[in-house]
C-alpha cells in the first residue's frame, strides 16, 4: 500500500518535471534562458531533497558556490576540447593540452571531495546521493529535451 506522502511527492516530481519542460521550452525563444533551466533546476532539486527549513539556506549557499566552481571548470574541459587551433599544434603542444585537460578534471573531481564534505555538514548522506541524482537526471531531461527541439 503506497502512502499518502508518497504518492504527493510523486504527483509533485511529474508536475516539477511538466513546468521544466514548459521552461525549457520558452526557454528557447527568449533572452532569459538560462535563468529558467535554473530556475527549473532549483525547484527540482528543493522538491527532490526534503530540506527542512534550517537546511535549505545553508544548503543553497554552499550549492551555488560548488555550482559556479564546477561550471567554471566544465567550461574549461570544453574550451581545451575544442580549441580549432588543435589540429596545427605539434606532438608535444597536443600532449601539454591532453595534460591540462586531465588536470582540469581532476580539479572537478578534487572540487567533489571538497564539497561533500561541506555539504555533510548540512544535509544527510542520502540527501547528498539524492543530489547527484537529480542533477544527472535534470541533465539528461535538458539534453532530451533539447535535442527534441533541434
Amino acid at each position: 500500500m503506497v502512502n499518502f506522502t508518497t504518492m504527493r511527492h510523486v504527483w509533485i516530481g511529474w508536475l516539477v518535471g511538466l513546468v521544466f519542460m514548459a521552461q525549457v521550452a520558452n526557454a528557447q525563444d527568449d533572452g532569459s534562458g538560462r535563468q529558467k533551466i535554473e530556475a527549473a533546476k532549483i525547484g527540482l532539486i528543493t522538491n527532490r531533497l526534503n530540506l527542512t527549513t534550517d537546511q535549505a539556506p545553508q544548503f543553497w549557499a554552499i550549492y551555488n558556490e560548488y555550482n559556479a566552481k564546477k561550471q567554471e571548470l566544465n567550461r574549461r574541459v570544453r574550451q581545451l576540447n575544442n580549441a580549432p587551433a588543435r589540429t596545427s599544434l605539434n606532438d608535444e603542444q597536443l600532449v601539454n593540452g591532453l595534460r591540462e585537460v586531465n588536470s582540469t578534471k581532476q580539479k572537478l573531481a578534487d572540487l567533489d571531495d571538497e564539497y561533500m564534505g561541506r555539504f555533510l555538514k548540512v544535509i544527510t548522506p542520502a540527501q547528498l546521493a539524492e543530489l547527484y541524482k537529480t542533477e544527472q537526471m535534470f541533465n539528461k531531461m535538458l539534453l532530451n529535451k533539447l535535442n527534441q527541439g533541434n
